[in-house]
């Protein structure tokens, strides 16, 4: 049977969960973590820890040939339902284009993962007949836009709950690695003890931040105009770290992301786009999308550009392109950030 239409990672989840099990699947993509997790929850589900050591084996492509797999393929269970066979880096494997034939005709008293790290050639064989007669997937990247919902739908997931502005500063913390995500999260509900709902408490704590002086107050700061008490922020978020460049390279990285998101929402508003459409075309949540726009009003497209051009030359020195001390290096890119002309008066609220 033709298997036209890629499966969801939740497709496959469920399948697992469930033991509906296909003889025969095709995952690939750029994004290693979710491959990495179906492949955790297919070897938990389709075998007992007992048998597996009869009836499970774990390949890599670049290790053997495909003859050398097609015999495990073919071989039969020991005291099991069926075995299991995965191969990892299947598009390193030498003469997998012997698995065109596999393909047409799986042993069904096996089941077998081949899990490509890329996007292979789909119109070359054996990818043409994997993705024609195999339970196949592509997991992609997910874009910046994209990592909210995939946060809170993990979040959940977990069977717990997270409130807006923890998933937005998570986002932002986190980018689109999903690794990195998922160790955050793990974090975030080993800090909430008993409590089901993460808040954006929780996020400080596990990033060892705190309310006064974190990477989302000094991102407040910045947009809008409050540079005195950015500079306190920046200068006491590095001094706290263990490694100040280190601390330095992160808080640059998420300031990019930031003004990444306020260029995309200029082209947006320009477009008349609604609040609720921009939200969810930059990865924002709603609740925060008025605070952005306010933001905006301070960086319009040249002003833009200079942060950029700014980010770019601090990232480059605090990565080596400089000796001088990491709080000088952000303390000149936020003049440049926040320049004499769109300052606003210090907060006295800001501790000093």
């Amino acid at each position: 049977m033709a298997k036209n239409t890629g499966l969801s990672y939740e497709n496959l989840d469920t399948a697992f969960r469930h033991q509906n099990f296909e003889p025969l699947y095709f995952l690939f993509g750029e994004e290693p973590f979710l491959i990495q997790e179906l492949q955790q929850t297919l070897i938990e589900h389709a075998l007992a820890p007992e048998e597996r050591d009869f009836n499970y084996d774990l390949v890599y492509g670049q290790d053997t040939d495909a003859q050398a797999v097609l015999a495990l393929c073919a071989s039969y269970p020991v005291m099991a339902q069926r075995r299991l066979i995965i191969v990892r880096n299947f598009e390193q494997l030498a003469n997998n284009r012997l698995f065109k034939n596999y393909a047409e005709q799986p042993n069904p008293h096996a089941v077998v993962l081949l899990a490509c790290s890329t996007k292979p050639n789909l119109s070359a064989h054996p990818y043409r007949a994997l993705k024609q007669h195999a339970a196949w997937g592509h997991f992609k990247t997910l874009y910046d836009n994209q990592m909210p919902g995939w946060i809170k739908k993990r979040v959940e997931h977990l069977g717990y709950r997270i409130e807006p502005q923890a998933v937005q500063m998570l986002a932002d913390y986190v980018g689109t690695d999903l690794q990195t995500a998922a160790g955050e999260i793990e974090k975030l509900i080993t800090f909430s003890g008993k409590r089901k709902r993460l808040t954006a408490d929780d996020v400080l704590r596990a990033s060892g931040q705190t309310r006064e002086f974190n990477v989302f107050e000094l991102q407040s700061a910045i947009g809008e105009g409050r540079f005195q008490d950015a500079v306190r922020i920046a200068g006491r978020l590095v001094q706290q770290a263990s490694n100040g460049r280190g601390e330095g390279i992160r808080i640059v990285a998420i300031l990019t992301t930031y003004f990444m998101r306020l260029q995309r929402l200029g082209v947006l508003q320009e477009r008349g786009a609604s609040k609720r459409e921009m939200a969810r075309q930059v990865g924002i949540s709603p609740y925060f999308i008025s605070e952005y726009l306010v933001s905006l009003r301070r960086f319009p497209p040249r002003r833009l550009e200079q942060a950029f051009s700014a980010l770019l030359a601090a990232d480059y020195e605090l990565k080596g392109g400089s000796t001088r001390d990491a709080r000088l290096i952000l303390l000149l890119l936020l003049r440049r950030l926040v320049p004499e002309s769109i300052r606003a008066a210090p907060s006295a609220a800001t501790p000093a």
